[in-house]
């Protein structure tokens, strides 16, 4: 092996119930391959994660997903808490058999909702196209009174289902975890909007650090209870601030977790992701796995990857496909599309009138299921008459876009052509 591809083995990567490990094969700079070892089988890194919020990818069955060559799925603590009950769930015996998905998964431990049903409502930023205020197409509304108390013991939720009360705090989140069984679970934190300030961004991640601590309290004094060995990672807050990620990518890397998640409030634009990313990554273990929250947009992804993170998940793909917007790399969604930003230019609308008689694929080269069988014209066809299966063709051609896409990042790392990837489907 040349002498400027490190490889940076560490965790053995032995199969069976017990099996958790994280093996760096190449490094390119910051960028790497590797190997995620879970009991539910490896994932080849980088990767992409596509979210099942509520035990389920929206729309299509768990064949039709692994189908599309997704390796591992994200779950949701909280709403499953809700409905139907992390009880009910690991009666099935966890997760994988309630929902009959046997490959790799994550959940979150309720964090996310400390923002997406607070500050999220208050300030107006989303998670998908609004993560970034300073990109969106609209200034930020905000929608409504928080369903959220933070508190230093946990978090009181207003459950959007019936109203009733909830408090998660570390422990409970944990346990919640251990039931629904996910071969990888997250401490509980508090994920920070963009328009905090300093001042509270600094309060938050102390008090995310207590709990982290409590989590990995939590976590070594509970056992499995599905039979395998499930991974904790602690997560780095701190906003877009430089001397509050540093604090916090040191505080949990001095942490035995079994891998580094990177959270919150990653500021109001790519650019000021990528410095934070940049802050982040230089003070992680190398030899832990390392996951970027919340990110999924094609230019999020490349520069996730370069900046050393080896998996990512987000609702994008799954939510703009059932609203019709398609991912091509093929730059033909149009002048005005590119025009709109680094999202809108990897994605057409297929509601658009042009694509009524457009007798291709929704890409060409795509080796989905969709693109196989169906054109662009009759997928319009689909969403206009507002027929569900629309919704599960364009969802089958997302996920395979997000599965190629990495697929050909870990080529062009292997082949030491990943900058040459990068400005051709960036342009830049």
């Amino acid at each position: 092996m040349p002498a400027d591809q490190d490889a940076a083995p560490t965790a053995t990567l032995s199969e069976g119930p017990d099996a958790f490990g994280f093996e760096v094969t190449l490094s390119r700079g910051r960028a790497r391959l590797g190997v995620l070892t879970t009991p539910h089988g490896r994932v080849l890194t980088p990767a992409f994660v596509a979210v099942g919020t509520q035990a389920t990818v929206k729309s299509l069955a768990p064949e039709a997903v692994m189908a599309t060559g997704t390796q591992l799925i994200f779950a949701n603590t909280y709403h499953l808490y809700l409905r139907p009950g992390a009880d009910v769930v690991a009666a099935h015996g966890g997760l994988h058999r309630f929902m009959n998905f046997p490959r790799p998964m994550l959940t979150d431990s309720g964090g996310f909702q400390v923002f997406s049903l607070g500050a999220s409502l208050e300030h107006g930023v989303g998670k998908v196209a609004s993560i970034f205020p300073g990109e969106a197409t609209r200034a930020p509304k905000p929608s409504g009174k928080g369903l959220v108390k933070v508190r230093e013991d946990g978090v009181e939720f207003r459950s959007h289902v019936d109203g009733s009360t909830h408090l998660f705090t570390p422990e409970r989140s944990i346990g919640l975890q251990r039931q629904l069984g996910a071969d990888i679970v997250l401490a509980f934190d508090e994920c920070t909007s963009p328009l905090h300030d300093e001042a509270y961004t600094e309060a938050s991640m102390e008090r995310t650090h207590r709990w982290a601590v409590r989590s990995l309290e939590a976590f070594a004094g509970s056992a499995p209870l599905h039979g395998y060995r499930q991974a904790l990672y602690g997560i780095v807050q701190g906003g877009a601030f430089r001397r509050l990620r540093e604090r916090s990518a040191a505080f949990v890397a001095s942490l035995p977790f079994d891998g580094i998640a990177v959270g919150g409030n990653l500021g109001k634009g790519h650019d000021e992701m990528n410095q934070v990313l940049d802050w982040t990554e230089p003070l992680l273990p190398p030899e832990k796995p390392r996951h970027l929250l919340g990110i999924g947009d094609v230019a999020g992804v490349f520069a996730a990857v370069e900046r050393g993170m080896d998996t990512f998940d987000c609702v994008m793909p799954t939510r703009s496909a059932r609203s019709g917007a398609l991912l091509t790399l093929t730059g033909d969604g149009g002048e005005a599309s590119a025009k709109r930003g680094v999202n809108a230019r990897h994605r057409i609308n297929i509601y658009n009138a042009r694509f009524a008689r457009d007798l291709r694929p929704v890409e060409e080269g795509c080796d989905c299921y969709t693109c196989a069988h169906y054109t662009r014209a009759y997928l319009r066809h689909l969403f206009k008459a507002d027929e569900q299966l629309g919704q599960q063709l364009a969802t089958v051609h997302n996920l395979r876009f997000m599965a190629r896409l990495l697929e050909r990042i870990r080529e062009a790392l292997a082949e030491d052509r990943f900058a040459e990837l990068k400005r051709e489907v960036l342009g830049a």
